[in-house]
């Protein structure tokens, strides 16, 4: 149970990063629900969470902002006095092959989805740091272990999400602050409803289970990285992937 803990969840307004934020709540966490521009999103889970009996308010900041991020952290620790668990979910999408790639379009992906997860933990890990524990969660993908043709960006920014989480969890180990990863393979969200059956049956035969996973497969570990089970577990990647990149 998380009683009396605070998470922090970014990009939490939908798909997995909602999933998230619902689980932890139900778990007894004050959830802070982050987004970036989906504010009707963000409102709603923040209202099933109420609903549920739950705590959670939504902020919005663009974390790959670095300045911002850095007041979005201090407003948090002013009103909450701390942040217990921290899961970088926040991330975008811009696919296309590498030669037709755009600066702007590999930059966005890079921005948000690796610097983002940076300027969260830079500027939360004073106060980890402080009260000596602290649970670190990045979100990363199977895309980032195995690529994957016409994800360069996204790829790229994932397999350094995991060169990120490693690094930080070896500087924060000794002060009882653990940093892991979890790596979705194919999730049921808004992106996978829109493919064909076609596509879809496509995808299926690609993972050893048979079956697209779905968002509460991923909140599931996450909320396990995120108790007390997990005290002796750093620096590790959790693929939720059916098999993919066994």
């Amino acid at each position: 149970m998380l009683k009396g803990k605070v998470a922090l969840v970014t990009g939490a307004g939908r798909g997995i990063g909602r999933e998230i934020a619902l689980t932890l709540a139900k778990e007894g966490a004050a959830v802070i629900v982050n987004y970036n521009g989906s504010k009707a999103a963000a409102d709603e889970t923040v209202s099933q969470i109420i609903s549920d009996g739950g705590t959670a308010e939504a902020i919005q900041c663009n974390v790959a902002d670095f300045a911002a991020s850095e007041a979005f952290v201090k407003q948090v620790l002013e009103k909450y006095k701390k942040v217990d668990i921290l899961v970088n979910n926040a991330g975008v999408t811009r696919d296309n092959l590498i030669m037709r790639m755009s600066e702007e379009d590999y930059d966005a992906v890079l921005d948000t989805n690796l610097k983002g997860a940076f300027n969260m933990i830079k500027h939360l890990s004073r106060s980890f740091l402080k009260q000596r524990s602290g649970k670190i969660i990045n979100i990363a993908s199977v895309s980032g272990i195995l690529g994957n043709a016409g994800q360069a960006n996204y790829s790229a920014s994932k397999a350094g999400l995991i060169g990120l989480t490693k690094s930080v969890a070896r500087e924060l180990a000794s002060r009882g602050i653990s940093v892991n990863a979890v790596a979705p393979g194919f999730i049921d969200t808004d992106m996978t409803k829109a493919l064909s059956d076609d596509a879809k049956k496509l995808l299926n035969d690609t993972i050893p289970m048979g079956k697209i996973g779905t968002p509460a497969d991923v909140a599931k570990v996450v909320a396990f990285l995120a108790g007390e089970g997990s005290d002796y577990i750093t620096g590790q990647v959790i693929c939720v992937d059916g098999g993919m990149a066994m």
